[in-house]
């Protein structure tokens, strides 16, 4: 496969700085030479930058940094429209908010495929707020609700030329949703699985349900992951973290599931912040988890000395 590797160093989306060492990290860990040698053409076209903005203001004083994330999400969507033309756009985040624009691009190249966009969101938080209904003004706790066409966004973001249906997106490992977001994530179709779901049921029968689903639809699968879908013990690289999140195992056979799947055509990688990491070991499992997704199987891990 040929595989983009597109950094999106936005942080200000998020309320702690240092995302935008993210994909410097990924790159350092070594996400190009693995992908190189589970046989992808790899190519990188570096750091996107967004245009110049003025800075806008919003009637919720919380909301902050809105023109530049507007910036962002223009410049994301372009480039995720033309790099899914040929091969798998991987964007380095970056916090969550890049989504809002990537996920809008990719929906635009599938509107034109004639086939459905799904999205598989592994966070442990749903990013369903609105600009009117954040406290915090983080705007990475809003792109699902913007590109599946939710109220709150028009006059401020791009119109949405295809919104991504709320039943074709699937969170799993979501275990901090605030009562906003609650009472709207409930008035749509879309799936959740929190973490006692997974105790109860497993990875494995959550994700094959949502893989038949797409493959029902004929559709294709942008995968969106966020570190913080990861327990912080193994994954401390967060300014987001949540006890209780996804182990190694669990995260390990989700990306060997989604190969096997042959669906997904595109990811994010976010909330990376390296400030916060122990000796790259995020960065690290993050490419690990990459490889998982573009083939690599558990027969290729050698030991580790140790």
């Amino acid at each position: 496969m040929e595989c983009t590797l597109i950094g999106a160093p936005l942080q200000i989306g998020a309320g702690q700085l240092g995302c935008e060492m993210g994909p410097s990290a990924l790159r350092i860990a070594g996400l190009r030479a693995a992908l190189a040698e589970l046989g992808h053409s790899v190519r990188d076209v570096g750091n996107l930058a967004p245009r110049s903005f003025d800075e806008i203001p919003h009637p919720n004083a919380a909301v902050h940094h809105l023109g530049e994330t507007i910036a962002w999400v223009e410049a994301l969507s372009s480039a995720a429209y033309e790099h899914s033309a040929n091969g798998m756009p991987i964007f380095l985040g970056g916090d969550h908010a890049i989504s809002a624009g990537t996920v809008p691009g990719l929906a635009r190249r599938a509107a034109e495929l004639a086939r459905p966009l799904f999205v598989l969101w592994l966070d442990a938080h749903t990013d369903f707020h609105s600009l009117e209904t954040t406290a915090s003004g983080n705007l990475h706790g809003t792109p699902v609700a913007y590109y599946t066409s939710q109220a709150g966004f028009d006059g401020y973001f791009p119109t949405l030329e295809h919104a991504v249906p709320t039943e074709n997106v699937c969170m799993i490992g979501i275990r901090s949703v605030d009562t906003a977001e609650q009472a709207a994530i409930r008035r749509t179709g879309i799936t959740v699985h929190d973490m006692r779901v997974i105790d109860e049921h497993g990875v494995a029968v959550l994700v094959r349900n949502f893989i038949e689903k797409v493959k029902a639809a004929n559709g294709i699968l942008h995968v969106s992951f966020d570190v913080d879908f990861l327990d912080p013990d193994i994954a401390p690289a967060v300014g987001t973290t949540v006890p209780g999140g996804a182990t190694y195992r669990e995260a390990h056979l989700i990306m060997e599931m989604l190969h096997d799947s042959n669906l997904v055509t595109s990811l994010d990688i976010v909330e990376l912040n390296p400030f916060l990491d122990e000796r790259g070991k995020t960065a690290k499992l993050l490419v690990d988890l990459v490889a998982s997704l573009m083939g690599k199987r558990v027969m290729d891990r050698p030991t580790l000395a140790g």
